[in-house]
């Protein structure tokens, strides 16, 4: 780093949270990135940069909850408020065992800046516990989120603090939460939570949407090189509501997704997932618990890899979906040599910074971070909240025509913002500089 205040607000990052090395892996490949960007002295007058690397608040609590066997379970749940210059805080929660404060804030602040691109009023938060529901029945399921949101409950709100899904959460926690929360507050405040089932606010292509979103702004990419998604061979890691979406986008617009992973290996199907059969069965295999991608194998019939990851895997175009750091080196080297034409992050920070550096530096390798191509879910849980303040569902057309719009606006502002600092094509740094630059100016008109 050659700016000296960027490089002592991470030096003073690094001596106060040691130990947290996702959040700071996190927070030092963004400074990398918007380095170029930090060139008023008014940011180091104010000390900006450090109120951005570090969340506004953050708690965490014990979670009690008992069995069906009436064995009582203690769990350990955690909220980081990152960010609120441009709104509400607002970001998923996360039940998967390792949660941990690191993870939290790594998460918060992926999300804040993820946000701001979107370009809608809403800032930054994230938020779990190091709970597992895999092979949990749904009434413990029930107990567990009625005790998180015992303890949360006071902390959160349509104009505070708007939790949504993540890994571990899906419409059936959040419809628990959002239960319990009506019960504490007596308010049926329906854009406390996003991500809510159809019936009771949510919004039509929620579960698709961080897919989707990820796609078109694929899709803009490969127009920019003058191609489509005709054709196109897409290897994708993980089989959630990420994975479902991408599929499913990538196969209506004329391309096949060949690969699914789970932590027990990877699927290659060479016709690709493109049939309702096949989507279906991807929501039976979440929806089952098991955490697993072998059964996809054998109701299909393809090729099943213990053990391994999917980027061995030849194809046009690789596309993270699962979780952060499933990258290494070595993977890298793969996806290269293998002749992938674009590197695109669904998942947050799925790559080591290591990793990301060698596709980075690849000429043959076009790269999108998570902050803008995952953009999608949070996206449509903005727009979720739009339609619950006005007391209107818009149609699934006109979800997913918003959902477009915004990933394209997107896609412009990463493009536009590299192209003004000199970065070429680096959609990576243009979309960290872009959010940057929104969210430093609505701190600066706000003052200290």
């Amino acid at each position: 780093m050659n700016n000296k205040y960027v490089e002592r607000v991470l030096d003073n990052l690094k001596n106060q949270y040691p130990n947290e090395t996702e959040y700071l892996q996190s927070v030092q490949a963004w400074l990398e990135m918007i380095e170029p960007a930090v060139d008023d002295p008014r940011y180091e007058k104010m000390d900006l940069l450090t109120r951005m690397v570090e969340p506004e608040r953050m708690f965490s609590f014990l979670v009690p909850w008992v069995d069906d066997n009436g064995v009582a379970h203690t769990n350990h749940g955690y909220r980081v408020q990152f960010n609120s210059a441009i709104g509400p805080y607002k970001g998923g929660l996360r039940f998967h065992p390792t949660v941990n404060a690191s993870v939290v804030k790594f998460l918060g602040f992926e999300q804040t800046y993820k946000n701001a691109l979107t370009g809608l009023p809403i800032g930054g938060a994230g938020g779990g516990a190091d709970f597992d529901p895999r092979g949990k029945s749904d009434r413990e399921i029930m107990r567990f989120c009625q005790s998180f949101m015992n303890s949360m409950y006071r902390y959160i709100g349509a104009d505070t603090d708007v939790p949504a899904g993540d890994i571990g959460v899906s419409s059936r926690e959040i419809g628990y939460l959002y239960g319990a929360y009506k019960k504490l507050t007596g308010r049926a405040e329906s854009s406390a939570l996003t991500g809510k089932g159809l019936t009771y606010g949510g919004s039509k292509i929620r579960q698709e949407a961080a897919g989707f979103g990820a796609v078109y702004f694929l899709n803009r990419m490969l127009e920019h090189q003058g191609e489509s998604m005709q054709g196109k061979r897409i290897a994708v890691s993980g089989f959630g509501n990420m994975s479902w979406g991408v599929c499913r986008k990538v196969a209506e617009l004329g391309g096949k997704v060949v690969t699914l992973s789970g932590p027990d290996g990877y699927i290659y199907d060479p016709d690709g997932i493109t049939t309702q059969e096949k989507f279906d069965f991807m929501v039976e295999m979440r929806q089952g618990g098991a955490d697993k991608v072998q059964p996809y194998a054998e109701k299909f019939g393809v090729e099943f890899h213990p053990g391994k990851k999917p980027w061995e895997v030849a194809a046009d175009v690789v596309m993270p979906c699962a979780t952060q750091n499933e990258i290494d080196v070595e993977d890298a080297v793969c996806i290269i040599a293998n002749g992938a034409g674009y590197y695109v992050e669904a998942a947050n920070m799925p790559a080591t910074a290591e990793a990301l550096k060698l596709l980075r530096m690849s000429p043959k390798i076009l790269t999108a971070g998570a902050k803008a191509a995952g953009s999608g879910g949070v996206v449509v849980s903005a727009l979720e909240m739009a339609q619950n303040s006005i007391r209107y569902s818009w149609t699934r057309k006109e979800v997913d025509q918003r959902l477009q719009a915004i990933m394209s606006s997107i896609y412009d502002a990463s493009a536009a913002a590299a192209e003004q600092y000199g970065l070429g094509y680096d959609l990576i740094a243009g979309n960290d500089i872009a959010s940057f630059k929104r969210i430093a100016q609505a701190m600066m008109a706000q003052g200290l």
